[in-house]
């Protein structure tokens, strides 16, 4: 077993973690952005997959690497882990409907409902108490899961018609273009910038570059919040004008 993640604000890396943990203590577990990542791949039967939904979809990051390596995952057997601010129906199932088509073998889905990682809008907002109780229960739910993996009854949350019903008329149909492609929203006050860098280093895109000691982003974004989240100035925003919290998985610990 492998497990493979994308992760923004680090809370699908963290269930991950924990899930591949409990389930198999000897397994590897590593971010897509890895260079080592395609031989992961061809190296292990088994991958367990993780990734945040947006917009009751996959990121587009996601979506391009699923692409990119196709032909490394005919016949492999997959376990998908999607988290999620609220229920996104085949949170799992988005993901499922395209390794199916490059051959894999999809046995198992699981949904986590974790801290929204919108971090410039009010809406979902949760006290930080609230948060913490959510990622309590997470952890209960990943040990439950890791469980069953071990016991051979593997949950399928998110996988099949009704799920993926649920998801198509719950958001999809409504913000299907939200992660059709990627972003040239991000906004970064220049004012507020003091070109750190560290925007530029956390972003999986590499869509962050600092000149004249500024940042700006060349019109690549794929919304993970990452940047968002970890700039010490809160000088960027992507849906929202203000920074209301910075959504990073060591706050709610």
């Amino acid at each position: 077993m492998v497990g493979i993640y994308f992760s923004g604000t680090g809370n699908t890396k963290f269930c991950l973690e924990r899930f591949v943990t409990k389930a198999d203590p000897e397994a590897k577990v590593i971010s897509i952005s890895d260079p080592g990542v395609s031989k992961e791949i061809k190296e292990n039967e088994c991958i367990v997959f993780g990734y945040p939904i947006y917009f009751s979809n996959l990121p587009k990051i996601v979506r391009d690497f699923i692409d990119r390596y196709k032909e490394l995952f005919r016949n492999k057997k997959i376990y998908i882990i999607a988290t999620m601010g609220l229920f996104s129906g085949d949170g799992a199932g988005c993901s499922a409907r395209l390794f199916k088509k490059y051959g894999a073998v999809i046995i198992g889905g699981l949904h986590i409902k974790m801290p929204d990682c919108i971090g410039d809008k009010k809406a979902l907002k949760k006290s930080l108490k609230d948060n913490k109780e959510l990622v309590k229960k997470a952890e209960d739910k990943i040990d439950q899961a890791a469980k069953r993996w071990k016991d051979g009854r593997l949950t399928q949350e998110g996988i099949g018609n009704a799920y993926h019903l649920a998801g198509l008329f719950g958001q999809r149909l409504w913000f299907y273009n939200k992660t059709k492609k990627y972003s040239d929203a991000l906004k970064i006050n220049s004012n507020l910038c003091v070109g750190c860098g560290k925007c530029s280093r956390e972003c999986p895109m590499k869509n962050i570059h600092i000149k004249e000691n500024k940042a700006i982003s060349e019109g690549k974004c794929t919304m993970c919040y990452r940047c968002v989240s970890y700039c010490p100035k809160q000088a960027i925003t992507l849906l929202g004008n203000h920074v209301y919290e910075q959504c990073r998985i060591e706050r709610y610990l």
